[in-house]
Parts: structure tokens; C-alpha cells; sequence
């Protein structure tokens, strides 16, 4: 398994649907539980199969009517460090939360003389 390049918000996003306990995922699954657009989950779910973080099959024709689906599952490695990718992200985002700082009453109503 290779590490990712880059993390962006969108990836984590991707994770998150993985580790959401439904296994196995499609990709419209994802575009769906995550609100990200298609042209932005796809290219994720290639980026993570080609680094081995996930394996990808599709799906029988007789399981269901419709098209077929690729069905996305985590490797176990894949599993622990998307674990990792998404702790770190929320450390990162309540890190960023507490350094705001409280605007004065004043500021805001724009009264500060």
C-alpha cells in the first residue's frame, strides 16, 4: 500500500464513507453520502484503488436489476491508515476551530468608537 500524495477535505470525505460500516460501497454511494460531486469522487476512488488503499469488483448482473456497479471495499491496511487520515483530519479541523478568535460585541455591531 502506498501512501496518498495529498489529503484534501474531499478525500477524507471519501474515507468517511468507507468507514460509515457498509461494506461494500459503489460510487453513487458515495457521491450520495458524501454531497461531493461525481467528477470529484471518482477520480478519489481510482487514486485510493491504484495506491491500495481499496479493491474494486463489479457486482453480478443477476444481483439486481439495473446497471451494474463497481462495488469499493477498504484493504485491511486501507482500513487502518484511512482510520488514521480521518483522526488526524478532525485533530486538524478542531485545532483550526479553537485558534479563532471571539470577536468583541463592539467589532461586530460595528460600534467600537
Amino acid at each position: 500500500m502506498v501512501p496518498l500524495s495529498r489529503v484534501t477535505p474531499a478525500t477524507v470525505d471519501v474515507l468517511n464513507a468507507f468507514l460509515s460500516g457498509e461494506a461494500p460501497i459503489w460510487g453513487l454511494f458515495v457521491v450520495k453520502k458524501t454531497g461531493r460531486p461525481a467528477g470529484s469522487v471518482y477520480p478519489i476512488l481510482e487514486r485510493l484503488e491504484g495506491s491500495g488503499w481499496v479493491t474494486s469488483n463489479w457486482e453480478d448482473d443477476s444481483e439486481r436489476t439495473g446497471p451494474r456497479r463497481r462495488l469499493y471495499e477498504l484493504t485491511s491496511d486501507g482500513a487502518a491508515a484511512a482510520r488514521e487520515v480521518v483522526a488526524a483530519a478532525e485533530l486538524r479541523d478542531h485545532a483550526r476551530a479553537a485558534r479563532v478568535v471571539a470577536v468583541p460585541s463592539e467589532i461586530a455591531a460595528g460600534t467600537l468608537a
